[in-house]
């Protein structure tokens, strides 16, 4: 162990194993990302359908009322003349009637960019429809503005927490999301991107210290923790992905590609709660290593108690910000299920409701299990670093670089 935290703290060496893990990421990607287009919505023949770019060159005519009940909304037809700005039909120009209605209402106006349906049976005959909104550029600017706030306020941290939150979302949609397409056990799968995720944002926050990897641990185990939990509920309470709202079409698209339908609820628990498992995990570690830099003469008890009362205080902040996670992610069916005054009885037993209380209970106690482990963990590594830093310094004379005194890290 003192061996491989002493190579660790050379700089050369980390770059290399930092060259290496980045080129097997790269590599793993590429590799599951090379994958059989399977087209679902397949009409027949040589038919197909692409979503693409238009122009709204002019509002023809209209035939439309506000709506009574929705301020802003409108219901009825448009007549529109839109230039294609995208795909095989770029620059030809089109009429299109739209239709609006309470749930489909994209109001048309002259200059406006939209997404059309193109619906192409041969070269020559194809029909266009009004499908959203152009909110691309949009939805860019927002990411801008908010990697541009954690930028201004974290500053360099800021720009390392950037780069770790970008690395997490090109984990799940270009490892984590293809891995379960191609058929790989959902738990795997979220526990390896889970792994890599930890990993990557930690060390980048921290470097290669006690703190980052007491944090680390604990918060792997926390998500473990959680996994199992998820998969002994599930069997206990007869729950699964066959369960959840879009299990007939992942049935159908399982069929084409050998998918893992009945472990896609647990992975997901994974995925969701991670983010505040890591967040209570860097947060205990770093209140124990201040406490620790204070006042070095404090044992592994100590240090313990300390980190255990810091994550009590979050314990109840945490599980309740994962439970109104889950809860506004499924409000619009619990609102539906209060209007129609759905019995006691059925409710309590419905699939969604057991599926939302089970996420927001092993997410919870995912938390809850996180704290005493990564206090447990960075009480006995801190010490530790510290004595491996005070041996180096000792060493010193032979040319090696001291370990500053403040701080515990090999870095």
């Amino acid at each position: 162990m003192k061996l491989l935290l002493k190579g660790l703290s050379q700089p050369k060496i980390r770059t290399a194993l930092f060259v290496l893990l980045l080129a097997a990421f790269a590599g793993t990607v590429y590799r599951f990302n090379q994958v059989e287009e399977i087209r679902y919505n397949e009409q027949g023949g040589s038919s197909y359908v692409r979503y693409e770019k238009a122009r709204v060159l002019e509002v023809a005519d209209e035939a439309l009322e506000k709506d009574e009940h929705i301020d802003g909304l409108y219901r009825g037809t448009q007549q529109l003349s839109l230039k294609l700005l995208s795909g095989e039909h770029r620059g030809e120009v089109v009429s299109v009637t739209n239709y609006l209605s309470t749930m489909y209402n994209v109001y048309a106006k002259k200059g406006m960019k939209l997404i059309v349906d193109v619906d192409t049976a041969d070269a020559e005959h194809y029909s266009v429809t009004v499908y959203s909104h152009y909110r691309a550029p949009l939805l860019y600017g927002m990411v801008g503005v908010f990697l541009a706030i954690l930028w201004a306020i974290g500053g360099k941290k800021g720009l390392k927490s950037a780069a770790g939150l970008i690395f997490t979302f090109a984990s799940i949609i270009f490892l984590f999301i293809p891995m379960l397409y191609r058929g790989y056990s959902p738990l795997a799968a979220a526990v390896l991107v889970v792994t890599l995720t930890i990993v990557v944002t930690l060390l980048l926050l921290d470097g290669w210290s006690s703190k980052s990897l007491s944090a680390i641990i604990g918060t792997m185990a926390g998500v473990v923790l959680a996994g199992v939990l998820a998969g002994i509920s599930g069997e206990l309470l007869h729950v699964s992905g066959f369960n959840t709202p879009d299990s007939e079409t992942l049935i159908l698209v399982a069929d084409n590609t050998g998918m893992n339908v009945h472990g896609l609820l647990f992975a997901g628990i994974l995925i969701a709660s991670l983010g505040a498992i890591m967040d209570v995990g860097i947060s205990v570690a770093s209140s124990i290593h201040e406490v620790y830099a204070a006042n070095r003469e404090l044992g592994t008890r100590g240090l313990f108690m300390a980190g255990l009362n810091v994550g009590r205080d979050m314990m109840g902040t945490m599980a309740t910000t994962l439970i109104l996670a889950f809860t506004g992610s499924s409000l619009m069916s619990l609102m539906v299920l209060y209007s129609y005054k759905v019995p006691y009885n059925q409710l309590v037993n419905m699939n969604l409701v057991t599926i939302e209380v089970m996420q927001g209970i092993v997410g919870s106690i995912g938390v809850i299990l996180t704290v005493p482990i990564v206090a447990l963990v960075s009480a006995k590594l801190m010490p530790y670093f510290d004595r491996i830093g005070k041996t180096d310094k000792r060493g010193e004379s032979s040319g090696q670089r001291p370990a500053d005194d403040r701080e515990t890290s090999i870095a």
